[in-house]
């Protein structure tokens, strides 16, 4: 049982990964038919003991449709021609998802435009609207 540090405070046991290896298509040449090099990683987050529950409802919104109803998060790495570089690939793939997801969104406070602005809005509003009067037909008087 490997331990995998993701941040400092953040932390998975390597038995709670589960890889597969399957063909890939693309770059390979001959070996493309013959060896499988792309790896499918599914970590199941929902029974995952690492993480705390935070994290947890976080990810789901952050994997978006990489994360299947029963809870599990499916990363498919192909764009290498190893299999261990498709392997590390969808590993730090999970990481950098995992630690955005532990991260507290900043909270946004509404604030006012100030006084100077919407009269710098109104002012360009009014010359704009000029321009366009001017474009028009010239009135006979």
């Amino acid at each position: 049982m490997a331990r995998l540090d993701i941040a400092p405070d953040l932390f998975l046991d390597d038995s709670e990964l589960d890889e597969q290896f399957v063909q890939s298509s693309g770059p390979g040449g001959q070996n493309v038919n013959k060896v499988a090099t792309a790896v499918q990683l599914r970590f199941d987050v929902k029974n995952s003991p690492s993480l705390t529950s935070y994290v947890k409802n976080r990810l789901r919104t952050v994997a978006g449709r990489r994360m299947t109803q029963d809870g599990v998060l499916v990363i498919d790495a192909r764009q290498h021609r190893s299999q261990e570089r498709n392997r590390e690939d969808a590993r730090q793939r999970l990481f950098a998802l995992i630690r955005e997801a532990a991260e507290r969104p900043k909270v946004r406070r509404a604030t006012r435009p100030t006084l100077a602005s919407k009269k710098r809005r109104l002012e360009s509003k009014t010359k704009r609207g000029q321009v366009k009067k001017a474009r028009g037909k010239p009135q006979i008087d």
